[in-house]
């Protein structure tokens, strides 16, 4: 099983890439878990054509250990298991509580012993990287660390402090950083800033999005990318984006029969 955090500002697009690469690595095959790491508990939906995923933190405070696990989990367009942390009411509660209890919660009721993911992507709010925020980080959830990040200033704010708590955390076993992830917005230097982002952390740039209208126009049909223009540029671009991730964190693509396999290369029976 292969693990991957995907960290940025709130507003870059993260869910959207996120979305739409759980969708790419499913078309190749794949077993996807999308776990939602953010209190506004809408990381999946658009692999639910709209429909809002309970939130882990509010099913527990309802029903405390009578909390299962088919309470928490929902299937999504090219079987996607979607789940999402949620939080607090704003202002009332630590907003990272929502996923510490719905890793906990999904651990402890063996979600990924009964679902068996080859891929579990957590798509995490990034604007803060203390408590919860950070637990995708700890050992013994994500291998591997992905930044996206645009040109824009805050967004360069943002993922050099991300950086930051990745590269304090490498002597504790937590999660090492993949690489980042450029979402154009198309501002001025914005291949050159992003680049010198990931020199500054002795990383790379493992894939450029563009600024595609047709990213919007999928949202408007509730709908991934992926799902609705299969054969377009941009989603060649997510499919690369996705099969560089899963190469990075160790999946290998066995090039004999075309197949994907969770970081082996398995025998044909």
């Amino acid at each position: 099983m292969i693990r991957i955090a995907v960290y940025g500002k709130g507003g870059i697009g993260k869910s959207t890439t996120v979305s739409n690469v759980a969708a790419a690595l499913a078309e190749m095959g794949l077993k996807v878990m999308q776990i939602g790491c953010d209190p506004k508990a809408d990381s999946t939906i658009l692999l639910r054509h709209g429909e809002a995923v309970p939130a882990v933190l509010d099913l527990y405070n309802e029903k405390k250990q009578a909390l299962q696990l088919e309470d928490m989990i929902r299937i999504g367009y090219n079987g996607v298991i979607c789940v999402e942390a949620g939080g607090p009411t704003p202002g009332l509660g630590c907003a990272g509580r929502g996923i510490i209890t719905a890793l906990e919660k999904l651990k402890e009721l063996g979600a990924y012993d009964v679902y068996k993911p080859d891929v579990v992507l957590y798509d995490v709010l990034g604007d803060v990287v203390c408590g919860g925020f950070s637990m995708p980080m700890r050992g013994g959830y994500a291998d591997k660390i992905f930044i996206i990040t645009s040109g824009e200033n805050m967004a360069i704010h943002a993922a050099a402090n991300i950086a930051m708590a990745v590269e304090n955390f490498k002597n504790r076993g937590y999660a090492g950083l993949g690489g980042l992830i450029l979402n154009r917005r198309d501002v001025p230097r914005e291949e050159e800033k992003v680049a010198e982002l990931a020199d500054d952390f002795h990383t790379a740039v493992i894939g450029t999005l563009s600024h595609s209208g047709q990213v919007a126009l999928a949202e408007e049909q509730k709908k991934t990318l992926m799902e609705c223009y299969p054969t377009g540029e941009m989603a060649d671009e997510y499919r690369a984006l996705a099969m560089q991730m899963y190469r990075i964190c160790g999946g290998i693509l066995e090039a004999k029969s075309d197949k994907v396999r969770s970081g082996y290369i398995q025998e044909e029976a």
